[in-house]
């Protein structure tokens, strides 16, 4: 019998993150690996780290140190650091953070069982020295697709190489891995019983934004396959996945190496379409990139969430163009016309950087005038800080640090004052909830603080956006849509009364 190897992947970071650690899953699982929960029960615990700004780096390293920790109490003979940060720094991190006993790149996923093997056994593996990821593909986005197909991209499948590892055929792979079902189509296994689940349908990105670091190693954009996207979707319903969000860096892209910049609008119906799936939901949207068509499908198609996770950064028209985007107060302001023109109870979520360099008050202030009028259901609010390698890290006109942390202390109370107005104007509406989580029936009454059930309507993504709250939970379960009217609110939060629970075999 062979031996029993554990394992546990902790995720930080993005939902992008989420996909690929179920993809490290599927293959892990596929060749043996018993994936368990807590890294104090693993042999291996994988740290899927996060490399976008400072706090998210702190909480990678915290997490890894965390997981080194368990080497002196625990079961845990290894840690092994995977992901965006790890990807990024390579050697660096790996002379900095002796704890960690492996650093593993994107290219080393294809092969991530035998990494572990030897690393748990005792063996090294060199940490790679980082390059710029953009520079392994071609610049024109049409002639990617054939280069794409030898190039490590997470949450893509495995590279088509001489010295690939072949894939499992189905009847080799345990419950609950998902069939690669292309050449490119990644194995998959679930790390929860969610009934949301991302998908990725591109990776990479081409926007040169003067603040982000993440195309250098994310790479350029490429688009999966929509027949991917589509068996990915109808493997996640079989097992019992209610929502799917898209995930990339950039989904208004999606299709444009693959000769056709509309294909998401002809994706999202057959998406929609897919038995057992009861919504589906586009993120990372830029503002630049919106066309009516898009619109129109986002706001008019059964199941197509009309939700809009648009990335405006800021609105005074100056600091705009030093990030390198488009854009002003005005003109975003008639894009949230036009959507909910079409979608009057459409969601619109976005993040925004204060104390970019340069920003005047006068800047300020137009931000301000922006979100005052833009009625945003859910707004995320950074400080500006340098990234390593960015074009904003060379400006000269860098604000006091005191000046970035007032401003940003003032945005965020205006953020959470005008979420919860935009919640309040909820009140009456009616709305589709994917219940997800339910109290278990017990001996005590709840709390007067406490809910019974909670789930997330069209407007509201999984984390970031608030979420509905019910006081009684006769007749929910986890997974099931329910249509409820909003008859209260805190802060983002909505509380409702349920109207009507979908039959189970309708849903």
């Amino acid at each position: 019998m062979p031996e029993r190897r554990t394992v546990a992947l902790v995720t930080l970071g993005c939902a992008r993150n989420e996909v690929d650690s179920e993809e490290l899953a599927g293959r892990l699982a596929a060749d043996g690996w018993e994936l368990v929960e807590d890294a104090s029960d693993a042999d291996v615990a994988v740290v899927n780290t996060c490399g976008f700004v400072e706090a998210a780096k702190k909480d990678s390293v915290d997490a890894l140190l965390e997981a080194n920790d368990l080497k002196d109490h625990g079961r845990t003979q290894a840690v092994v650091a995977v992901g965006c940060m790890a990807e990024r720094y390579g050697k660096e991190l790996a002379e900095a953070l002796p704890e960690a006993d492996g650093v593993l790149g994107f290219d080393d996923y294809a092969d991530i069982s035998d990494r572990l093997q030897t690393i748990l056994s005792g063996g090294g593996h060199a940490a790679h020295t980082p390059r710029d990821r953009r520079k392994l593909l071609p610049l024109s986005p049409v002639e990617r697709q054939d280069a794409a197909a030898s190039v490590a991209l997470p949450g893509h499948g495995a590279p088509q190489t001489a010295d690939a590892p072949d894939t499992p055929a189905v009847e080799d792979l345990p419950e609950g891995v998902a069939p690669a079902s292309g050449p490119r189509a990644p194995l998959r296994r679930r790390l929860d019983t969610s009934p949301v689940a991302s998908v990725k349908l591109a990776s990479g990105c081409d926007r040169r934004c003067s603040f982000c670091a993440i195309p250098s190693f994310r790479g350029s954009f490429v688009s999966r396959r929509p027949g991917d996207v589509l068996n990915e979707t109808r493997w996640l319903a079989g097992e019992g996945v209610k929502e799917i969000m898209l995930v990339s860096e950039n989904n208004t892209s999606y299709g444009k190496d693959l000769g056709d910049i509309r294909l998401l609008e002809t994706l999202l119906p057959e998406l929609a379409a897919v038995d057992g799936i009861e919504r589906i939901r586009v993120s990372y949207l830029q503002p630049a990139e919106m066309r009516p068509g898009l619109i129109d499908v986002l706001t008019s198609t059964e199941k197509v969430a009309p939700y809009f996770d648009l990335s405006f950064q800021h609105s005074a028209p100056a600091v705009l163009r030093a990030m390198r985007r488009f854009g002003d107060t005005d003109r975003f302001l008639e894009l949230l016309d036009t959507v909910r023109g079409k979608a009057p109870q459409a969601g619109v979520r976005s993040n925004f950087i204060v104390g970019f360099p340069g920003e005047t008050e006068e800047d300020f202030a137009e931000l301000e005038r922006f979100l005052t009028h833009a009625r945003l259901d859910a707004i995320g609010v950074f400080g500006y800080s340098d990234e390593d390698g960015t074009e904003a890290a060379t400006y000269e006109a860098k604000l006091d640090q005191e000046v970035v942390d007032a401003r940003l202390a003032h945005l965020s109370r205006l953020a959470e004052e005008l979420t919860a107005q935009r919640a309040e104007e909820r009140l009456g509406e009616t709305l589709e909830v994917l219940v997800e989580s339910v109290e278990s029936d017990g001996p005590e009454p709840l709390d007067e603080d406490e809910y019974a059930a909670a789930g997330r309507a069209a407007h509201q993504a999984p984390e970031t956006d608030g979420q509905v709250l019910f006081p009684a939970a006769a007749g929910l379960a986890v997974g099931r849509m329910v249509t409820a009217k909003v008859v209260g609110t805190e802060g983002v939060d909505l509380v409702a009364e349920v109207i009507d629970v979908a039959e189970e075999a309708g849903r």
